[in-house]
């Protein structure tokens, strides 16, 4: 039997990588993070466990890169929807729209992801993060920014207090209020992206 090319390799070990993220994901969010071991994440991707290891330093750091990955996939999908986005600002929309509907759909594990990110002493610049990443900065350069990597910061902390807005146990915001703000603060539109309802909320 030939050996595998290392194009061959490289594909195995990508989606290997990927089976662990997506098993990673829907074990936490079904269990929570400390039900889930690294040993369960190995069974459901059906992957030995010592391949954790090989990608990962960590459980922590394989949830951050997990969300990561389902995070860039969400906006991706947005963006794929029909109509297509003509522009930035419907591209923008459509970003702040998935992070919130992520949210909504999956409070467990979006919860423990942000919880992860201010006990982990290490911010992991992961293939998924820098995917997100660079969607988001690209999206700020769409939207005509003349600092799209500055721009795409201050978008992160924005949307990552309006994750922790809707996750705040026994008082939490409503997320059509924080898309008004969100929206607001960028001029957007709310017939911009997928509205939750038709009008926005009343007051607003």
């Amino acid at each position: 039997m030939c050996p595998r090319s290392p194009a061959v390799n490289e594909e195995l070990r990508r989606r290997s990588r990927e089976r662990l993220l997506q098993a990673t994901a829907e074990l936490v969010d079904e269990r929570g993070f400390e039900e889930t071991t690294l040993g369960d994440v190995a069974d459901r991707a059906g992957a030995a466990r010592g391949l954790i290891s090989y990608y990962f330093p960590g459980k922590r750091q394989l949830l951050q890169s997990a969300v990561h990955r389902l995070m860039h996939l969400e906006i991706d999908a947005y963006y794929a929807r029909t109509p297509l986005p003509r522009d930035g600002r419907e591209q923008l929309a459509r970003a702040i729209d998935a992070i919130l509907d992520l949210t909504r759909k999956h409070p467990r594990l979006m919860r423990q992801h942000m919880a992860n990110i201010l006990m982990t002493e290490t911010f992991i610049r992961c293939p998924d993060q820098q995917r997100l990443a660079f969607l988001l900065q690209e999206t700020m350069a769409e939207f005509g920014s003349a600092d799209p990597e500055a721009d795409y910061r201050m978008l992160r902390a924005l949307m990552m207090g309006a994750v922790v807005a809707v996750l705040v146990p026994g008082m939490p915001m409503p997320t059509d209020r924080l898309r008004v703000e969100l929206f607001q603060r960028y001029g957007l539109p709310w017939e911009l992206g997928f509205p939750p309802g038709d009008p926005p909320p009343t007051g607003v």
